[in-house]
C-alpha cells in the first residue's frame, strides 16, 4: 500500500500518454495552441466553483466558531491543490484543512464533523448529478452507445445502498464505539479518546439534523458549484473551437467529477481524466483530439491554481490563525 499512489500515477501517465499518441499528438497541440490566452480564460473561471464550496462547507461549523469566508476560500484553495497535485488518496487536503482549522479557532470535533459531512454530501450529490447526466446521455447517444450508458447507470445505481448505509454508520456511532473498545483493552488509558470520539459522533449528528442547512448544502451551493465546473468545461470548449452546448458541459463534468472520485488512489486522476473525457465526449459527439485537448486544458487549470496553491499552504502553516488562538476546550 506504500507505494500504490506512485505506482498508480505511473499507470496514469502511461495510459495518459498512450491517448495522446494515439491520436495524433500534432493536432491536440495544434487545439491548444489556437486556444492561446482562452486557456488562462478558462482556467480563471474555476474561482466560480471555489466560493459556493467555500460557503456550503463554512455553514458546517456551528457558529460560535465559524471562520470568516475570506478564510474558508483560502482553505478551499489549499484543500484542492493538495487533493489534486499530490499522491494523498483525495484525503491529504483534509487532513491538512483539519490542522489549519484548529489554528482558526475552531474545535477538533467540530472541525472533524466538518470534514466528514462535506464529504458524504459532496459525494451524495456527485452521484444524483451523475445521475442527471447519465439520464441525459441515454437521451442523446445513438443505439450502439446505449448498452454502455445503461451499465454505467447500473454501476451508478450500486453506488446508492453504500451511502445509504454509510449514513446508517454514522447513526451507530463508530467513532464513539471504537475508542471505547479501545479503552477496554488498554484499561482505561485512552479515556479522552473516548471523550473526543464521542464528541465527533454528536457533531455530526448535530449538522445532519439541521436540515434546512443539509438541503441548502444539496440543492443551492453544492448546484452552484457543479454550474461553476461546468461554466469551466464550457468556456474551454469554446476557446478550443468547439460549438457544444452547456448541457454537454454540464454530463461531462458531472461525470468525470464522479469518476474522479471512484479513481481516488490515483493522483491528479492521471490517465483517468484523459480517458474519461474521450469516452464521455466521444458519445457526446466531440472528437478524440478535442477530447484531449479540453483534458489539457484542465492540466493548465491544476498548474495556474493548485501549484501556488501548495506554494500558499507551505507559507500557511507558519501564519494561519496566528492572530486568533484556538478556543479553549
Amino acid at each position: 500500500m506504500k507505494y500504490l499512489g506512485s505506482v498508480a500515477a505511473l499507470l496514469g501517465l502511461l495510459i495518459a500518454g498512450w491517448l495522446i499518441w494515439r491520436d495524433d499528438p500534432a493536432v491536440i497541440l495544434r487545439l491548444l495552441e489556437s486556444a492561446g490566452a482562452g486557456l488562462l480564460l478558462a482556467a480563471l473561471v474555476h474561482i466560480f466553483s471555489m466560493l459556493p464550496n467555500a460557503r456550503n462547507w463554512r455553514m458546517l461549523i456551528r457558529d460560535a466558531e465559524r471562520p470568516t469566508f475570506a478564510t474558508m476560500l483560502r482553505l478551499v484553495w489549499i484543500r484542492e491543490s493538495i487533493n489534486g497535485l499530490l499522491p494523498v488518496a483525495r484525503i491529504g487536503g483534509e487532513i491538512v484543512s483539519f490542522r489549519l482549522l484548529g489554528r482558526a479557532g475552531v474545535r477538533p470535533e467540530t472541525a472533524v464533523a466538518s470534514l466528514v459531512v462535506d464529504m458524504q454530501l459532496t459525494l451524495i450529490s456527485q452521484v444524483v448529478f451523475a445521475l442527471f447526466a447519465v439520464g441525459y446521455l441515454l437521451e442523446q447517444t445513438s443505439s450502439d452507445s446505449t448498452r454502455l450508458v445503461g451499465r454505467l447507470a447500473w454501476g451508478l445505481a450500486g453506488v446508492l445502498p453504500v451511502l445509504l448505509l454509510f449514513a446508517l454508520v454514522q447513526h451507530a456511532r463508530p467513532f464513539e464505539r471504537a475508542a471505547r473498545t479501545l479503552n477496554r483493552i488498554t484499561s482505561g488509558k485512552v479515556y479522552a479518546l473516548v471523550g473526543k470520539s464521542a464528541r465527533i459522533d454528536q457533531s455530526i449528528k448535530l449538522i445532519w439534523r439541521q436540515t434546512g442547512i443539509v438541503i441548502r448544502y444539496l440543492f443551492i451551493w453544492q448546484t452552484l458549484q457543479c454550474l461553476g465546473l461546468a461554466l469551466e468545461i464550457w468556456v474551454a470548449l469554446r476557446v478550443l473551437g468547439s460549438n457544444a452546448s452547456f448541457g454537454t458541459a454540464f454530463v461531462i463534468e458531472a461525470l468525470i467529477q464522479f469518476v474522479s472520485s471512484m479513481a481516488f488512489v490515483v493522483p491528479g486522476s492521471i490517465g483517468v481524466q484523459e480517458g474519461g473525457f474521450m469516452l464521455i465526449g466521444g458519445m457526446l459527439g466531440i472528437d478524440a483530439p478535442t477530447c484531449l485537448a479540453l483534458a489539457g486544458a484542465r492540466r493548465v487549470r491544476d498548474l495556474l491554481f493548485f501549484v501556488p496553491g501548495l506554494i500558499y499552504w507551505q507559507a500557511a502553516e507558519r501564519s494561519f490563525g496566528a492572530r486568533r488562538p484556538a478556543n479553549a476546550k
